[in-house]
């Protein structure tokens, strides 16, 4: 479970990297943000339980930023 987090760290670093390419800067330092945090996740060495708990957590605060973002900022 601990090599899917540096996985999840790799492919935020290549998006950072091409929001970066693409000029967009606050996007591609909040990929760079979860790109560090998920290589410190990675290398950690906790269970399979709190490793899906952790991932838990991050994608219910992700969909709440999302709708919170689409429906209130966007809307």
């Amino acid at each position: 479970m601990d090599r899917m987090f540096r996985v999840l760290g790799f492919w935020c670093l290549a998006i950072g990297l091409l929001f970066m390419a693409g000029q967009m800067y606050i996007l591609s330092g909040l990929f760079f943000l979860q790109t560090a945090f998920f290589y410190v996740l990675g290398y950690m060495r906790y269970t399979e339980r709190t490793y899906m708990l952790i991932f838990g957590g991050y994608m219910t605060v992700s969909f709440i930023a999302i709708v919170y973002w689409s429906y209130f900022q966007v809307g």
